[in-house]
Formats: structure tokens, sequence, C-alpha cells
């Protein structure tokens, strides 16, 4: 059957107060449909939870205008922890969400006028298109990026996640992972300077190798065509030792914790991994239940440390008041489901 990845299924959020930061990111970048919501024990965590059992709350929200979601995580066996040190471009692990946007401008004009702390100027990014940063309340950065792709037209000027930037050592070493294992193998900028688009952030004015990439071959598989094209960016320090984000935390604290894939084929990937030195550090093994969705996920980590999670999708919730559940173990890996019925979830979003 081989390997089938969707895209870019969510990327994980430690967040101080779960409900807070979903009506926030509700309000700012439109993710109001929750796919589920869960409290409970992060069993399978332990290599990353320094052996102990952690409980949590979890809400894993999407904009169905396209990407991935949020899965927003809040400790609450113990107080979630920020980072010693203040995070710089480049240092080690997921360094900002790239939020898909319609209309780089207006949507600038609007986080303006609604007092988001943003952090840079409106400036074009290495592929020429123009960008700008923010920060969330919580100290996550996003960078707000350009681009056309739309599933469904609920009229927002954001979409959901479509990429990451991600703070590595040596880039050619990561590529055996983001290029050999996640298909990213097409070039959309590689250059080394010092960035006008980067001013503003903290260690902006410096000097970096940044390569951005996408995937040549369009993604298959249940949900690829609302998650769209995605993009991963690599950025290396050329003029500090980076700082390992995660240094001395545990998975599940403050900031980005892990960047999630939409996959099919899960024991397939586990030998794919293995045989380029990635192999599975957690792994479900069978489907993990969170009450209104299930699958079976695992865990490598990238060169430098990052979390990688895959998720296999088993049960998928389209309208829970109705009790209609979509069970995805038995259809075609490759084939997309019915645009009508994943838009049908935009009727489950959560109002003002």
């Amino acid at each position: 059957m081989g390997v089938v990845i969707s895209g870019i299924q969510q990327i994980g959020i430690g967040i101080p107060n779960v409900q807070e930061a979903f009506d926030w990111y509700r309000k700012h970048f439109g993710m109001d449909i929750k796919v589920f919501e869960e409290a409970a024990e992060a069993a399978l965590m332990l290599p990353y939870t320094q052996n102990e059992v952690r409980s949590r709350h979890a809400i894993l929200s999407l904009n169905n205008q396209s990407g991935g979601g949020f899965e927003i995580w809040q400790y609450t066996s113990r107080t979630p922890v920020m980072p010693d040190f203040e995070i710089a471009l480049g240092d080690l692990g997921l360094n900002a969400c790239k939020i898909r946007t319609y209309d780089v401008e207006s949507t600038f004009n609007k986080f303006e006028k609604l007092g988001v702390n943003i952090l840079t100027e409106l400036k074009n990014d290495p592929k020429g298109n123009p960008t700008f940063y923010l920060k969330d309340p919580y100290e996550n950065v996003f960078q707000m990026v350009q681009d056309s792709y739309r599933f469904r037209n609920t009229g927002d000027s954001t979409a959901g996640p479509m990429g990451c930037s991600i703070g590595v050592t040596d880039i050619e070493k990561s590529l055996t992972l983001y290029r050999d294992i996640l298909g990213y193998d097409k070039i959309l900028a590689d250059e080394t300077a010092v960035f006008d688009d980067f001013n503003g952030l903290n260690g902006g004015k410096e000097n970096y190798r940044r390569l951005v990439l996408t995937h040549s071959k369009p993604r298959q598989g249940s949900f690829s065509r609302m998650m769209g094209p995605s993009e991963i960016e690599l950025i290396v320090a050329k003029d500090r030792t980076q700082k390992k984000i995660f240094e001395g935390r545990d998975w599940g604290d403050r900031g980005y914790i892990h960047l999630c894939f939409d996959i099919n084929g899960m024991d397939e990937l586990k030998e794919l991994c293995a045989s380029k030195g990635y192999p599975f550090t957690v792994d479900s093994a069978n489907s993990f239940d969170m009450g209104e969705a299930a699958g079976r996920f695992s865990y490598i980590e990238d060169p430098d440390g990052s979390l990688i999670e895959f998720v296999e999708t088993h049960k998928l919730p389209i309208m829970k008041k109705l009790g209609w559940y979509k069970n995805l173990k038995n259809r075609d890996p490759k084939k997309p489901l019915p645009d009508w019925m994943l838009k049908a979830m935009w009727y489950t979003r959560v109002k003002n």
C-alpha cells in the first residue's frame, strides 16, 4: 500500500489556559471548529514527561477554509513552564507557525485594529510575497503567509496552519527527514542574508540561511483537499550557537510542542523512518480513543530534537450533535473524502 501523507494535520501548542486560547484563536484566526475536546492523561508520552504520567485538557480546532489545526494543550497536573530564555530565530525547535492568509495587507490592518501584538512591518519574504509576524498572548510567534489555496470560502482573511519554521543546525542533515521522508522536495527559496522580513523578531538583525520547501506532488489521502499544500522553512543562525527551545522542559510545556502529519500506512512509515535513522520514540500501536476521534499516533525526533507526530485517523466526528462519525479504516487511503462531507463540519463551528 505504501505511505500516504495527507498534509499537516495540526501543530501542538502548550498553553496555560486552553479555553481562553481557543477563544483567541477562534476570534483572530477563524479556528472555530472543535474536532474534539478531552481531558485525560498523556500516558504514552513518558519519554518526554520525565517518565511521569501527566494530566491535560486538549482541544483540536480547525478553520474550514483550508490548512491544518491547532492542538491546544493545557497541563492540569502541573503548571506549564516557559523556557528560561527568550527564544530567538533559529533556536532549535519549532520557531513559528505559518498561517495561510488570502490578503496579507488587509489582515495586517485588521490585526492592528484588534490590538494584536504585531512584531514586524509588512515586508516581502524570500519567495517575494508580502508577510508579517505577530505574537499571540502566550508568546507564540505566527507568520502570516500569502497563499491562494482555499477549500471553502467562509469570508475570513486567514485559514489554518500551512507550515512551520524550524530551527536546525545542519540543513543537509535535516533534509533526510523533511525531504526524503515527508516529501518536501521542491525548493521555493534558499538564501543566506540579513532579512528585512525578520526585522522586529528576536535575533532578526542577524545573518541566517533560510531554506523554504514545499512538496512537488499534490498530497493524497482523506484530508488532503481540506489541508491543502504546505511548506517547511528550515532556519540556521549563522552568527551564534543556537539554543534548544525545550531544553530542560517537558513536552506539553509552553510553546510549540510538535508538528503533526496526517498519514496512512503507519507500519510502512515505521519501517521507512527506522531505515533512515529516525526510529519511532512513541507509538500508540493500536487505535487510541480521544472520545470524539480515534486513530493511531507515533512520534519521531528530527536531528535537533524537534518532535514530529504522525496520526493515522480511524474515526472522525463530522456532526457530533447528530451522532455522525466517519469510519476511515476500510476506505482507499489515497482517496480524498468528499468535499461536501468535510465542508459539513463548518456547521458545527463555535460562534460568538
